[in-house]
């Protein structure tokens, strides 16, 4: 009996213990996910007879991950806590190409990167720049791609050309910040989608 008593105490013990460090394990903080903002563009007639392939634009470093980048000081990058992009941001950028240029619709025949449909010609990209920066007293969103028009078949490369664009958040508050990144990246796949139909024109 006593032997058993003594065995229900360690047990009840043992069991005490469980519950307290239950209680000391941290409660996981929920992180808020953000699509990037867009803007249709205005559609135009078809232009160019070219098969183009969209490829998804490489990066390294902070660029390959969603966390949502700031740069407070020169030189110096951080992440904002608690937020995240819904995607990788080489995978938001790629997604509002192709967006961009089947809204525009100068180039109807797009093929997507992962597609195993043959392409005359490939869009390559960079992205070199997604952060906020403080210039001022206000975040601005700066995106910088760089891009290449290059022919699948023989890698001739038709042109290249460096995009940035840059938009002040209207506050330092989250929404403002991802409504800043939308602006900021409407008006620079806006260009990008003219120059590429006129590269291709004149080819």
């Amino acid at each position: 009996m006593k032997r058993t008593s003594t065995l229900a105490g360690v047990l009840l013990a043992a069991f005490s213990l469980t519950l307290a460090g239950c209680n000391l394990v941290p409660e996981r903080q929920s992180t808020a996910l953000y699509n990037l903002p867009a803007q249709a563009i205005e559609p135009a007639a078809p232009g160019v007879d070219t098969t183009l392939r969209l490829s998804t634009p490489r990066a390294s470093g902070l660029l390959e991950g969603s966390r949502i980048v700031v740069e407070p000081q020169p030189n110096q990058l951080r992440v904002y806590q608690g937020v995240r992009w819904s995607d990788t941001m080489p995978q938001l950028v790629r997604d509002r190409l192709v967006d961009a240029f089947q809204d525009d619709g100068r180039i109807p025949r797009l093929a997507h990167a992962e597609s195993t449909v043959s392409a005359e010609v490939e869009l390559l990209s960079d992205l070199r720049t997604f952060h906020s920066v403080y210039d001022g007293a206000l975040p601005e969103a700066v995106v910088r791609l760089d891009v290449r028009l290059v022919e699948t078949r023989s890698q001739r490369l038709i042109a290249s050309q460096r995009f940035r664009q840059r938009h002040q958040a209207e506050s330092e508050a989250i929404p403002d910040v991802v409504t800043a990144f939308g602006a900021a990246t409407d008006r620079l796949v806006g260009e990008l989608v003219d120059w590429t139909v006129s590269q291709l024109g004149n080819r």
